[in-house]
């Protein structure tokens, strides 16, 4: 038996209805676009999703859910005998010893910045850039620290940057490539992608690209202590060392509607209400249940994470419960219906214009406002439909996209891969959804033939790359 090989719900203990119902909430939930799900219990899948147009395999953006997986390669690192928690970070960049002369800068040790408790008392990633372009480390430890480190935390990326640098440096490899064959190929996990910055690095506290099945996967690996199909992976012991608070998080989000940011924070992982996770802006979870033998795994498109958070504790939590459920035969294959069905609505619109359509065919239109990220687009029709062209605000870079395709999502490979929904609303309006399907992202564009004008923006902001051709996986550049 694989440790992720399918079972009934019923089997594991889980009642199909708990799923069913938090299908429900989720797709009612206001400004929660669901993408993908996948639930493990007793180490067997018991329910696995992913709403149409987004797929299982595909690599998906998991944003800060990236730091568990560097913190991981922390933890191996320190396994190897190449990297000492309790060191000071700046043993680790001795070339940097005359400038860092702040006490506090000093003193900050591994664990500190492992745990987000560098001392410093706000997000410094800008400021640690500007400090050092051409090395965001040195950078960051000019920046002295507001109080002691261990003392104080603050959601502070260079912290992880800064580990994923000392990783990358001990081991004279990338992240990903030191990973591979001690974790990603024992897991089973195929193809994944990290960004890199200017300086050749992988970012470590974001930019990784890995399909939900790699998320449960590694949710999976820390519920059973590091041991994956009775072989170790990880060192004993480890996954309960992250996963305890190292330093509370209470007020560190801001006031009100954090709960699940309140609870403190681990090596890379944050202490949940209930269990601990890794998350990543915009709603992708890897949430580990120790309780209830259980690893949930999804990605979306949120703003409203702490709402997805709730969800999940009012259905999901319930519908575990101590032993097999008999007679649930019709619910289980209720839920795996539901399950195989799943896909995003599509927005409205005709594949065609109702009229007009010499004049769309020949039509461009410019933004209407400030600046967004389109500049231009343009309509040309052929045998086998219409195309949209857009043309980034700020580049040269331009985005084909197929229109008129069936009812629902057009989705295509290239240039990137993307899922476009909508059309004609009237004679005199295109309106189109476009989802990057390799990112949590979706654009919304309008164009009007009335006065040649069109209006873009995101549905959520992507943090890395805002150009329409940068919202892909990143093979091959930096």
């Amino acid at each position: 038996m694989t440790v992720l090989s399918p079972s009934d719900p019923a089997a594991q203990g889980v009642d199909a209805s708990g799923v069913l119902a938090f299908l429900d909430a989720l797709e009612a939930a206001p400004g929660i676009e669901p993408h993908s799900l996948m639930i493990v219990r007793h180490g067997r899948l018991v329910a696995s999703g992913w709403w149409a147009p987004y797929t299982p395999g595909r690599p998906q953006l998991l944003y800060s859910l990236s730091k568990s997986f560097t913190g991981t390669a922390a933890a191996l690192a320190e396994a190897e005998g190449l990297l000492d928690f309790d060191a000071p970070v700046l043993s680790y960049f001795p070339e940097f010893e005359a400038d860092i002369t702040d006490p506090r800068s000093r003193a900050m040790l591994v664990r500190h910045v492992a745990s987000m408790a560098s001392g410093h008392e706000r997000e410094t990633v800008e400021e640690a850039y500007a400090r050092d372009p051409a090395e965001p480390v040195r950078g960051f430890l000019l920046l002295p620290p507001d109080r002691d480190p261990g003392t104080v935390f603050a959601y502070n990326q260079p912290t992880t940057y800064t580990l994923g640098a000392i990783v990358q440096r001990v081991a004279g490899l990338p992240l990903s490539e030191y990973l591979r064959p001690r974790l990603l190929d024992p897991l089973g996990i195929g193809e994944v992608v990290w960004r890199h910055d200017h300086t050749g690095r992988e970012l470590g506290f974001s930019g990784l690209y890995a399909p939900t099945d790699a998320v449960a996967r590694l949710g999976q690996l820390y519920l059973s202590d590091g041991v994956w199909e009775g072989e170790r992976l990880l060192p004993q012991g480890w996954a309960a060392r992250a996963s305890r608070p190292h330093i509370p998080t209470a007020g560190a989000m801001g006031d009100g509607g954090w709960d699940d940011w309140n609870q403190g924070y681990g090596h890379q992982f944050w202490i949940s209400r209930h269990g601990y996770r890794g998350d990543g802006a915009y709603g992708q979870f890897c949430l580990v249940l120790p309780e209830q033998d259980a690893v949930i795994a999804a990605t979306a498109e949120t703003e409203r994470m702490q709402e997805y958070l709730n969800l999940v504790w009012k259905h999901l939590l319930p519908a575990f419960g101590p032993e097999p459920l008999p007679g649930r035969e019709a619910a289980d294959a209720e839920l795996r219906e539901r399950l195989d069905r799943l896909a995003l609505p599509p927005a409205p619109g005709r594949p065609a214009p109702p009229e007009r359509a010499e004049e769309w065919a020949a039509a461009e239109f410019t933004p209407s406002g400030g600046p967004g990220p389109v500049r231009a687009a343009g309509l040309a029709q052929d045998a086998d439909g219409w195309t949209l062209t857009l043309t980034e605000e700020g580049r040269e870079g331009r985005l084909d996209l197929r229109l008129g395709g069936p009812p629902g999502w057009t989705v295509a490979e290239e240039p990137l891969p993307t899922a476009v929904s909508g059309g004609w609303t009237d004679a005199g309006t295109l309106a189109v959804e476009v989802a990057f399907l390799e990112t949590p992202h979706r654009l919304a564009l309008t164009c009007s033939l009335a006065d040649r004008t069109l209006t873009a923006h995101w549905r959520t902001q992507p943090l890395h790359g805002r150009g329409l051709t940068d919202q892909r996986v990143p093979r091959g550049s930096v």
